[in-house]
């Protein structure tokens, strides 16, 4: 039987020589052997177990190593993610390898600490965009940069630069230069419009120039130098011209506005304009403001209201009746009198409020809201009767003689023809019989009624012997009634003449 040799090894025990295992190895005894609960002795020594030494690990020197470089190449892509592109800039400012809220801080700070040093009567003075009311919208414009170009976009590297609107608050700038350079400041005067009594109409205040700093030129050499990547510059603090905001071409469209609302100011009831308001009235309305560089008008809604209150009175009014003269078959031969409704203006609640709002638009015209009540038509049959016998002419309305005169008609050689006729036409003075080989001539004879062929209604200044015969075929009147006549007779009033 083949005994498992150097299984266990007694403390102090030596290998052969020169570390030779070979020697034997002594074999214990049943007899000298323990329980297995009791460690083996040689003598008065407990014998022990060897330590088993344990396998020896691989070595992962190598993995680790590919680890370290992955989490590297990781972490830089990670990076290209949120970073903007090298080579970037926005308004000339960098903000490549930079976050889009760095950048956003890095274009403000920069914005805001850029000075600016005043030349000539400025003395050295300086001020930063911050004094003068520098803005940009930084955080849009990171955004933007990053948008255009992100770091993991080489293509996007060393792009062109993101452009930025950068502004100077005129108000602050102002007052900031005002406050550095005093001398160089004498403000400029706005054209004005005022009311000019005695013509009635809206004149202009002319404007003066003054002077100052031009903000508007200063901007944009505060943005050329940051655009350039400068955090400097210098800019001159001797006065320039400052022109008015509100010029004389101003004041004159604004005086023109006004005049014009003038000629057509009132009150209307339809087309017509039924309240006119005076020119002066209207100028206590209105009030011409300069705001901001911007004339508008104003107009004050109480001193509207006085004229409102009297509106009643002024556009209410009866219907008037028209009055129609007709012939016996009822054919309306002119309109003696036009019909007028009748109106009453409606709720003046608001109304001065409302005009007043027109006004500062630029209307005049403010329509009124009335309800009417309508005219009846009223017929007059109108006829003139000649009684020759009597040398007497009748004049009839509805059949009820109205006038009645002496006449003088033609004498027996040359008698006023008899019948029913029509009055044709109307003429207010011509010559009479004044032609070669007529047996009269009567110049400038005056109101003349033509019912038949050479035969009317006349004036007469050469005789006043009415009530007889006197003419050569013509009914002869006073002047002043042939007046009457001639107005009271439209053409086709029917005249009848007998005898």
């Amino acid at each position: 039987m083949k005994f498992v040799t150097d299984l266990i090894s007694a403390p102090g025990a030596t290998a052969g020589a020169h570390g030779d295992d070979s020697a034997p190895t002594a074999v214990l005894t049943p007899s000298d052997a323990r329980t297995a609960a009791e460690p083996p002795t040689t003598g008065d020594q407990p014998l022990a177990w060897a330590p088993i030494e344990p396998a020896p690990k691989k070595r992962r020197l190598g993995l680790w190593i590919g680890l370290g470089v992955g989490a590297v190449v990781l972490g830089a892509g990670a990076a290209s993610m949120i970073l903007i592109a090298p080579g970037t800039t926005v308004a000339g400012i960098p903000v490549g390898w930079m976050t889009p809220g760095a950048a956003a801080e890095a274009i403000a700070s920069h914005v805001a600490d850029t000075e600016v040093t005043l030349t000539g009567a400025g003395d050295g003075a300086v001020l930063t965009g911050a004094d003068l009311g520098a803005t940009v919208d930084a955080a849009a414009l990171a955004d933007t940069a990053f948008a255009e170009h992100p770091m993991w976009n080489l293509g996007a590297w060393m792009g062109d630069p993101v452009s930025a609107d950068i502004v100077l608050d005129p108000d602050t700038a102002s007052a900031a230069l005002r406050g550095a350079v005093p001398v160089s400041f004498e403000d400029p005067v706005d054209a004005g419009v005022a009311f000019d009594a005695a013509s009635g109409t809206y004149v202009i205040t002319p404007s003066e120039n003054g002077t100052g700093i031009d903000v508007a030129d200063l901007t944009g050499a505060f943005v050329d130098a940051i655009a350039a990547g400068r955090t400097s510059l210098e800019y001159s603090g001797d006065p320039a011209q400052a022109t008015p905001a509100v010029t004389d071409d101003d004041a004159t469209a604004t005086a023109t506005e006004l005049n014009s609302m003038l000629g057509t100011i009132g009150f209307y009831v339809g087309e017509e304009r039924t309240v006119p308001v005076a020119p002066e009235v209207a100028a206590s309305w209105l009030t011409v403001v300069d705001q901001d560089g911007q004339l508008r008008i104003e107009a004050d809604p109480q001193a509207i209201q006085a004229t409102v209150d009297t509106l009643p009175s002024l556009v209410d009014r009866a219907p008037v009746n028209a009055t129609n003269i007709v012939d016996s078959a009822g054919n309306v031969l002119r309109a003696e009198r036009e019909g007028v409704a009748g109106r009453t203006v409606g709720d003046t609640a608001g109304v001065a409020d409302q005009f007043a709002q027109q006004l500062a638009a630029g209307d005049g015209v403010f329509k009124l809201s009335v309800s009417e009540t309508a005219f009846e038509s009223v017929n007059l049959f109108r006829r003139i009767e000649i009684n020759l016998s009597s040398q007497r002419a009748y004049l009839f309305e509805n059949n009820e003689v109205v006038k009645s005169w002496a006449v003088s008609t033609g004498l027996p050689g040359t008698p006023t023809p008899t019948g029913n006729f029509k009055v044709f036409a109307h003429t207010s003075m011509q010559d009479m019989g004044c032609y070669e080989g007529a047996p009269y001539c009567t110049e400038d004879v005056p109101w003349i009624t033509w019912f038949a062929p050479n035969i009317g209604f006349h004036g007469t200044y050469w005789h006043n012997n009415f009530g007889n015969r006197m003419s050569h075929g013509c009914v002869n009147l006073p002047i002043d009634l042939a007046k009457y006549v001639y107005d009271w007779s439209p053409v086709g009033l029917e005249v009848s003449v007998y005898n």
